[in-house]
């Protein structure tokens, strides 16, 4: 290891999962290597490892190094690797109900290196409750809009920076006529030439509303005739956290080509053509820190219909204009756990839903291209992946600027002074 390199201690998703969080942190730490100030040191977690191995990632060799965990990790692996590894930051991403236990050593961790969390908060009202986990690092750094003014107000004091996702546009992009028909017409029948084509690219799980969407889809269907739309869902039908897809289908007669599952992983640039393929892609999750599927679908130009909820508000509109159908929720339900006492719970409406593939239907093909392409440019104006790598460089180097590490630790106390009545 270069020794003039600052060594980033990295807690997430394993960087080479094929998860939302993953992908990020493969992007970040893929953008940080390019600039040769750092190495990585990742604990890969959220994923079940046949093998604990450590690994280095080709061509980095120890500037990349990635050793599988459960979970995200331990108190223990944290004061283990803090020890032999000596980070100048520590960078963790996810859902903050999972990293509770690593807040609770904050003291030991920010004495000698500075925490910096991406965070992922999907809804109002303001969460409080998390205060006390804000204020336990040095920046915070959020991945929505709606996130970014949660974090402003519910820990006004803690360094918080707005940065999105970004995603890969030389793989997620228009793809030449040609070529779409022919993988059009090789993968789905004859007869589907002239149909609607609605993607959906989620996990079958019970906030995503799969099997809502199989059941308004049907109705949809009844309207416009099942000879004018299909719907292709990418997802694992028996995920035991959702719904059994398949079940719904034949409950509701869906055998004829109304409904096609895509069960298997596919590599990002055959996931690039199905968007492609694709007339619009769906997603009325209800509840969505910020949703990759509509996200890459924009890339590659195919219109979006999402739920007005999380990131997904930023995608389908900058405001002005619209890349896509919008839907707002019909329903907002205050849920909870005991980590999370309350949260809205943001459900659109079937009538609602249906419109808007009624609404979605009636666009002249024309028109659909050119939502499609102004999408794009959308993702490319706010969320390209240059932007990504230099927001993430300056905010590390500020980070470090700021806070030290070690040695030249600063601007962190493990205590504080309290006046006693």
């Amino acid at each position: 290891m270069s020794n003039d390199k600052l060594t980033v201690l990295v807690l997430s998703d394993h960087p080479l999962s094929p998860s939302g969080v993953g992908i990020q942190t493969k992007y970040f730490i893929e953008a940080m290597l390019k600039t040769e100030k750092y190495r990585f040191v990742c604990l890969g977690g959220a994923v079940k490892h046949n093998d604990y191995t450590p690994m280095k990632v080709d061509p980095h060799g120890d500037d990349w190094l990635i050793f599988p965990v459960d979970g995200y990790g331990t108190q223990d692996s944290i004061r283990n690797f803090l020890r032999n590894y000596k980070p100048d930051i520590l960078w963790f991403m996810t859902d903050p109900r999972f990293y509770g236990w690593l807040w609770e050593i904050e003291n030991e961790v920010r004495e000698v290196a500075p925490m910096v969390y991406y965070h992922v908060w999907d809804n109002y009202p303001y969460p409080t409750f998390n205060r006390p986990w804000y204020e336990s690092n040095d920046a915070v750094v959020t991945i929505s809009k709606v996130t970014s003014d949660i974090v402003q107000n519910v820990a006004p004091n803690t360094k918080e920076v707005y940065l999105p996702h970004a995603i890969d546009t030389d793989i997620f992009k228009k793809i030449d006529d040609e070529e779409v028909a022919k993988f059009r017409k090789s993968t789905f029948n004859a007869d589907s030439e002239d149909k609607l084509i609605f993607f959906w690219n989620n996990r079958n799980a019970r906030r995503k509303m799969s099997g809502s969407l199989v059941y308004w889809f049907k109705e949809y269907l009844d309207k416009v005739g099942h000879d004018k739309a299909l719907l292709l869902m990418h997802t694992d039908p028996s995920d035991p956290h959702g719904q059994d897809l398949v079940a719904i289908i034949k409950e509701l007669g869906l055998t004829n080509g109304q409904i096609l599952l895509s069960r298997e992983k596919v590599p990002p640039q055959h996931l690039s053509m199905i968007y492609n393929v694709a007339d619009c892609t769906i997603n009325i999750s209800d509840a969505e820190g910020f949703g990759l599927a509509t996200f890459e679908s924009l890339a590659c130009e195919t219109p979006i219909i999402v739920n007005m909820t999380g990131g997904l508000q930023e995608q389908v509109t900058d405001g002005e204009k619209w890349f896509g159908i919008g839907l707002e929720p019909a329903s907002r339900a205050v849920i909870g756990s005991q980590q999370v006492p309350f949260i809205y719970e943001d459900r659109v409406s079937k009538e609602d839903f249906v419109n808007a593939l009624v609404e979605f239907t009636n666009i002249p093909k024309e028109e659909r291209l050119a939502i499609g392409a102004s999408g794009r440019k959308h993702v490319l104006d706010n969320y390209s992946m240059e932007q990504f790598s230099k927001k993430w460089e300056s905010i590390l180097e500020e980070v470090h600027r700021e806070f030290g590490s070690w040695d030249t630790r600063k601007n962190y106390k493990p205590w504080e002074m309290l006046e006693v009545i």
